[in-house]
């Protein structure tokens, strides 16, 4: 009984960080307050103050779980042993994965919220963004100098449109409620990047 009253605390929390970063990722950070996670978990909002005194405290601890998960994901793409454009194709998955979820991208949610956040927020939110562009800008230059990518100029910038076409696919995805229109888009991306054209992936 000890061990489960010492669990309990971690649980609340992690269920409430849960609960809150699906609410994020289909309405967004403004949309949603603390009555509605603690109604969705039935719990009081005196609880979720015990663990996040402020909704700018749950945010933030909210992107920082969020880019953990997705650099872990990002290092076992690394770790795959598959040239850069399947690499590329990985990271691309990411993101439609989320998307089958009828969910958005949590930064990608919060960027477009990004004069209403708070600083600490801001600034996590940037974070995860140049974190994703420096890790596609090492695999577009590993792809080039092997020859299996090619583009024009630096490679930050083409990993930058990268991440702004695929958070871009998802919204425009989001108002048919499917994943078609993003794969359409990730497909002629990947394709662009490839020298040699394949066919787009049979679906």
């Amino acid at each position: 009984m000890a061990a489960r009253r010492r669990s309990q605390p971690s649980t609340t929390r992690t269920a409430i960080l849960d609960v809150a970063e699906r609410l994020v990722q289909s309405r967004g950070f403004n949309g949603f307050s603390y009555a509605d996670v603690a109604a969705e978990l039935q719990i009081s909002t005196a609880a979720l103050h015990y663990h996040f005194p402020g909704k700018a405290e749950l945010g933030h601890a909210l992107v920082d779980r969020y880019a953990q998960r997705f650099g872990e994901a990002l290092e076992a793409i690394a770790a795959m042993g598959v040239p850069p454009p399947e690499k590329l194709r990985a990271y691309a998955d990411l993101y439609l994965r989320v998307l089958c979820d009828e969910r958005m991208c949590l930064c990608g949610m919060l960027a477009a919220e990004y004069q209403t956040l708070p600083d600490a927020m801001r600034n996590s939110v940037v974070s995860f963004l140049d974190h994703n562009c420096d890790w596609l800008a090492d695999l577009l230059e590993t792809g080039r100098s092997e020859g299996s990518l090619e583009f024009v100029g630096a490679a930050q910038e083409a990993a930058q449109m990268i991440v702004g076409a695929l958070e871009g696919a998802m919204l425009v995805s989001r108002p048919y409620a499917n994943t078609e229109h993003f794969e359409v888009i990730a497909d002629r991306l990947i394709g662009e990047l490839t020298p040699e054209r394949s066919p787009a992936r049979s679906r």
